[in-house]
């Protein structure tokens, strides 16, 4: 935490830095050469999956924080997969999952950080938003198109449209940090030529045909629009109290073990505990275990 009181990320090589000086075409896809084999992934994701089990138990008995995390990506980086991977082993009970797609009639009737509102998380709980809010400055900037079912009252210069979302956005992630909220945003930053390949398993495997849409093919002309887009957003909106990640996504395997160990290491963070049991009642404790004794069947 930092002296106002609010979030501050620990320290994460993938962090983007908060004086918007990050460039998408100097951000890896792949994992490191370094990096750790496969099997020490494997076991370094299932560690860090137990551990954030034990978080969340804690978590949500402490009932002060509740943690939003927002993953956003281009078509088949593996955003689904991730999420399941990591949330595996944590109960139901205190986890949410919201998948945000096209809005409908009653959302574009709000403005555009309506929707995502309703289904923050409470606290003690963890909140995933798979696509969010920055849908309305990554999509629609692409398509600009989709402001005319939007219903402004007025659409300024697209410049200053853009400029004005990202201050609404800032300001809102600012306002949910001060109340508790703990904001960790994963952009999966996968590569053109192995989202190629991915989409090419989704025609060729049977299993996987259903994951198949031809809308996501045709939206690889608009690659270059995209990492703009995924640029200017990232910069604008990465914060000590609501930072960005962006995670490597080429290795499935890398980019979950990245992702878990990241948000063990928020939870970690945190000034955690169970509530204490007040003396009057840790005192009752002998004579309730007596009575439930002596409660033979």
């Amino acid at each position: 935490m930092s002296e106002s009181g609010l979030f501050t990320v620990p320290e994460n090589p993938h962090l983007v830095p908060f004086d918007e000086s990050f460039r998408v075409d100097q951000a890896p896809t792949g994992m490191p050469p370094d990096g750790p084999h496969k099997d020490e992934r494997k076991k370094r994701l299932e560690r860090a999956v137990t551990r954030l089990d034990d978080y969340q138990r804690v978590l949500f008995a402490d009932n002060r924080y509740s943690l939003l995390l927002v993953f956003q990506a281009m078509d088949a980086a593996g955003k689904d997969g991730t999420i399941r991977a990591v949330m595996s082993g944590v109960n139901p009970a205190g986890c949410q999952v919201h998948s945000f797609k096209q809005p409908g009639n009653e959302e574009l009737d709000h403005d555009f950080l309506w929707r995502t509102t309703r289904k923050l998380p409470e606290r003690g709980r963890i909140g995933i938003f798979n696509r969010s809010y920055y849908e309305e400055v990554l999509i629609v900037r692409v398509h600009p198109g989709y402001l005319k079912g939007q219903r402004l009252p007025r659409v300024p210069d697209l410049d200053a449209l853009w400029e004005g979302r990202f201050a609404s956005i800032r300001d809102h992630e600012q306002h949910l940090a001060r109340n508790g909220t703990i904001i960790l945003k994963f952009w999966l930053n996968v590569s053109r030529a192995e989202q190629r390949r991915r989409f090419l398993d989704r025609i060729d495997e049977p299993d996987k045909n259903w994951k198949f849409a031809i809308g996501d093919v045709k939206e690889r002309a608009y690659w270059d629009e995209y990492m703009a887009a995924y640029e200017a957003a990232l910069n604008a909106t990465s914060r000590p109290w609501a930072p960005w990640l962006a995670v490597p996504a080429d290795s499935k395997s890398y980019m979950r073990m990245v992702v878990a160990e990241a948000i063990v290491d928020t939870l970690a963070s945190l000034d955690l505990s169970y509530p204490a049991i007040e003396d009057g009642v840790r005192e009752r404790f002998a004579e309730l275990r007596s009575m439930l004794e002596g409660d033979r069947d």
